[in-house]
């Protein structure tokens, strides 16, 4: 059975080609004209990649500094040391502790988006990975989320720092801000992301990673990006 769409969304399609491909400056103005919700709705990249996800060498997840940020709030909590708490209270982490945080998190209050840690106390944080390990939330080195520079880390992370990673599929999805921003900053974020993107190619595939890259806002169609242009 073919899925049924609203009349809002019926009426933005029609005569929109899915097939056409288009240039990123093209698809960005395109999509703002089918922007007619009653919320701010955000702009989304959908990257499908030459992977594949049974190999753990090819699971793509990473972080990407979008220069425009993308539209979003982040709850910023850091587990740190005693002697590093008055850095992090300044930092402009919204949640902050020492052990006192840790068994808050252990008994299942999560109330945060990133959680950053200082390597002295991910020995001790190691015991949340069964609260936190599901939500995706675990302090992790290779994400810069397990830091000695406090200020610094929450600073890039309150201004645009996203973790990317690969959807069970093997696909990325992501907003690279919302539909109000201008269209150079968004093609600013896009632009960012497919340099990061591109250039986590594993060294196992062959061909071309990534195969095709579409556009789309939260509730309108999707462009295909003529990826020649980028």
């Amino acid at each position: 059975m073919s899925k049924k769409h609203s009349k809002r969304y019926t009426a933005l399609i029609k005569g929109h080609d899915k097939t056409k491909e288009l240039a990123l400056p093209e698809a960005i103005k395109l999509l703002k004209t089918k922007s007619n919700t009653k919320f701010p709705e955000s702009m989304e990249a959908i990257f499908f990649l030459n992977i594949d996800k049974a190999k753990t060498d090819q699971n793509l997840r990473t972080v990407v500094d979008l220069p425009n940020g993308n539209g979003r709030k982040v709850k910023v909590a850091v587990i740190c040391g005693n002697d590093k708490l008055s850095e992090a209270k300044s930092s402009g982490a919204e949640i902050t502790g020492s052990e006192d945080l840790i068994n808050e998190i252990n008994s299942g209050k999560v109330n945060f988006d990133v959680l950053i840690s200082t390597p002295d106390m991910m020995a001790k944080v190691g015991k949340l990975g069964k609260v936190l390990g599901p939500k995706g939330l675990m302090p992790n080195p290779k994400l810069g989320t397990v830091a000695k520079d406090i200020k610094s880390t929450v600073e890039a992370i309150k201004k645009g720092r996203i973790e990317i990673k690969c959807d069970k599929d093997g696909n990325l999805g992501l907003s690279i801000g919302k539909v109000k921003f201008s269209d150079k900053e968004l093609s600013e974020n896009f632009k960012s992301v497919y340099e990061v993107v591109s250039k986590e190619k594993p060294a196992g595939i062959k061909g071309n990673f990534i195969n095709s890259i579409y556009l789309s806002t939260t509730m309108g169609p999707s462009i295909k990006l003529q990826l020649s242009s980028i």
